[in-house]
């Protein structure tokens, strides 16, 4: 009666969904109805095209369509999804039969031809739940089988395998075969054998039949807590999210996100047996045998361990944005508007419609340049260069590629130098916050392998596989790295081929890999002694490799002076800061709004224009000169690198003008700033305060002559390749 009613319960459960997929509309959209009236069905137009292409077994479905379509089935499935997600899954099949029939009505099939819709696998991805996202730390045993959201960083992604989901035996006692055994967590043959003549109930004695078999694709997600959700004194968390089917490889590590599925327990045996002891089961044994301490409560005995079966799993930035609706409508009006930044057929997703938008609206902004450093860290007081480096930083240069294939980088990396308390930290600090993905750590307590990648093997396969670092983590975002000159020297001498080829080469155990490693850095670094000495170079003051020093792009110098005026503005904002001031951190811009420029300001590529090329041959050849001479005594030559960051500097500053070509003011903006952070510092205390826009002003009067110095330029570049890299 039990078993009955239970079969009643499932398949009710699976008619109301197949009706919910078929019949559910937007009719309450404004562009909802088609051009004959009817209304838009989303889930049938979606089966409608799997069946048209004949590939995908992942129906998409919004459970907040699902609630208002029927919030009944919606509550059973929240609460019980481990006993319906097998009934949905065979709704959705049978809802791609309805659809497959009327599209295929003409076609006949062939006697003794099998129907293909019974050989497919279909899943169901589950997005935007009623509750909000868990920590790690709050799945529990209550959560078993129930549908729940929990949002974590991805460490560590396995290969992607396949996974078997309903297997045919064949046993190997009377040949008689046993189809569709589903598997339970792991695999799991025919109880007894159906011949009443053989009753085969060994597990050793069946024969897999792949060809008859259903596998899907498999993957393993290790994911642990974000840091900002960790209580004080604990431990991050760890968990293992298992992927299937078109869910795979949609994240890679370091990504924020948020997955939807289950929380189930699985057998587990790693805990039974260490080394130098003896697994001890604590089932057999009664309290009788005398007082044993914890081991007789079987205390070592972790029999089951805890996953999250995943339906669907998307990066966080894409799970959080606004609904349907309002992206519909930013996308709507910026259509109807005039004065589109870009190009139209770029956007391809409602938050670009949206970001967009916000960058045409700031776009007018007077001063647009000033203003977004401004918006900048603006807890912080002063350090407008050290801000508009920042800005130039969270935008890029463009990534290149020559005809040979060699990449070259075009990200901006940067290092703050300075005395203690001079808001060094707080730079790196805001820009983890402003990006979500990037990655903060003290160079102190960062080792070679532990900023780049390590090889360890996996509990679970015991294979060797490569566990990613910092930079990896960062990658297309920003590693922070504190306290940089506490580094060891053979540690900074592992990120030489990250921080220029913007790649990790890894030879051991077995493996040979090139990983990609495309992020900024930002470093922060202390003076040898303490405070920063004017009367040395920077190399005597930091404690670093010049073959490091020459691979940033800007070094920016911060040195604590007594000046009463300065002194009396820095103590009354940070007195108005604790006091919670608002107009004190009242930027131009909000972050959210500052994210939506940056975003749409890397989409440009603006070319190297006539005059600009002209304008950075002419920087650079000031740079030599007044290296050569000995006027500005650097800490090491100017060479073909810092004519590379004039170039990335340049087209990032034409970026945040959201402009189409580089231009000479792009090109002097870049050179004022390598000249405030590089060579300024680097010179002696009576050469501090001569750094004007004099030699800007030089440089870009120089008289140029095409056919004297290109060649020259592309010579001093061959030459430089070879010696510096």
């Amino acid at each position: 009666m039990a078993e009955s009613t239970e079969r009643e319960t499932d398949n009710q459960v699976e008619e109301r969904f197949c009706r919910f997929l078929l019949d559910c509309t937007k009719g309450d959209e404004g562009d909802g109805d088609a051009g004959d009236g009817e209304p838009k069905r989303p889930y049938v137009a979606q089966l409608e095209q799997m069946v048209t292409s004949e590939e995908g077994g992942t129906v998409r479905v919004d459970f907040g369509e699902l609630d208002a379509f029927d919030a009944e089935l919606a509550n059973a499935v929240e609460s019980e999804y481990y006993r319906f997600e097998s009934c949905i899954r065979a709704g959705a099949k049978r809802a791609y039969r309805e659809v497959r029939n009327r599209l295929t009505a003409g076609e006949e099939r062939r006697p003794g031809q099998a129907d293909p819709v019974d050989s497919r696998t279909f899943f169901v991805a589950l997005k935007n739940l009623r509750r909000d996202a868990d920590k790690l730390r709050d799945l529990r045993c209550d959560k078993i089988g129930t549908l729940v959201r929990c949002r974590a960083v991805v460490t560590r992604t396995s290969d992607v395998r396949p996974e078997l989901l309903m297997g045919s035996f064949l046993c190997l006692k009377c040949g008689l075969e046993a189809p569709d055994v589903e598997q339970q967590l792991r695999f799991t043959t025919p109880t007894i054998c159906r011949n009443p003549q053989c009753n085969n109930a060994s597990m050793n004695k069946w024969q897999l039949q792949i060809d008859r078999s259903r596998f899907a694709d498999w993957q393993r997600v290790r994911v642990q807590e974000a840091p900002d959700e960790i209580p004080a004194g604990s431990l991050p968390r760890s968990l293992d999210v298992i992927v299937r089917d078109e869910m795979v490889e949609q994240v890679k590590a370091g990504d924020k996100i948020i997955a939807t599925g289950m929380p189930c327990v699985t057998p587990h045996s790693g805990g039974l047996a260490r080394a130098g002891e003896s697994a001890v089961s604590s089932r057999n044994e009664s309290l009788s045998q005398g007082v044993e301490g914890a081991k007789i409560t079987g205390s070592r005995e972790m029999t089951y361990k805890m996953l999250f079966s995943a339906c669907t799993i998307e990066r966080s930035d894409d799970a959080d944005g606004k609904d349907d609706d309002e992206a519909d409508e930013a996308l709507r009006q910026l259509q109807t508007a005039g004065g589109i930044v870009g190009d139209a057929a770029d956007i391809v997703t409602p938050r670009d419609a949206r970001d967009q938008i916000v960058a045409r609206r700031m776009r007018g902004t007077p001063r647009l340049y000033d203003s977004l450093a401004e918006s900048v860290a603006p807890a912080v007081y002063g350090h407008k260069d050290i801000k508009h480096g920042v800005l130039l930083q969270l935008v890029g240069g463009i990534h290149k590629q020559t005809h040979e294939g060699i990449k070259l980088r075009g990200d901006v990396n940067v290092c703050i130098v300075g005395d203690p308390s001079t808001a060094k930290s707080q730079f790196l600090k805001y820009i983890h916050t402003f990006l979500s993905r990037s990655v903060y750590t003290s160079g102190k307590a960062a080792s070679a392998a532990g900023l780049t990648a390590s090889i360890a093997r996996d509990l679970e396969t015991g294979e060797m596989g490569v566990e990613a670092g910092a930079l990896m983590l960062a990658d297309n975002g920003i590693c922070c790295i504190d306290e940089f000159d506490k580094m060891d020297a053979t540690d900074q001498s592992a990120i030489h081929e990250a921080m220029e080829q913007q790649t990790i080469s890894i030879t051991k155990a077995g493996i040979q890999a090139n990983l990609n490693a495309r992020t900024a850095i930002l470093a922060a670094a202390n003076p040898k002694h303490g405070r920063y000495d004017r009367t040395k170079t920077l190399k005597a003051n930091v404690d670093m490799t010049m073959p490091i020093m020459s691979r940033f792009d800007l070094f920016f110098i911060v040195i604590d002076d007594c000046d009463e005026v300065t002194d009396r503005a820095v103590a009354t904002h940070i007195v108005d800061v604790h006091r919670g001031e608002r107009q004190v951190l009242d930027a131009p811009f909000t972050m959210d709004e500052l994210r939506s420029y940056v975003r749409v300001a890397k989409k440009m590529r603006p070319t190297i224009s006539d005059a600009a090329h002209k304008t950075l041959v002419a920087c650079y050849r000031q740079l030599r000169q007044n290296d050569v001479v000995g006027r500005n005594k650097t800490a090491y030559r100017v060479t073909v690198r810092q004519l590379e960051s004039l170039v990335r500097l340049s087209e990032a500053h034409a970026r945040i003008q959201l402009a189409e070509t580089v231009e000479p003011e792009n090109v002097r903006e870049a050179f004022r700033l390598l000249k405030r952070s590089i060579i300024s510092v680097e010179s002696e205390a009576v050469l501090l305060d001569d750094i004007d826009d004099e030699d800007v002003e030089a440089a870009a009067a120089v008289p140029m002559d095409d056919d004297d110095d290109a060649p020259g330029g592309g010579e001093k570049r061959g030459r430089d390749d070879d010696g510096g890299g």
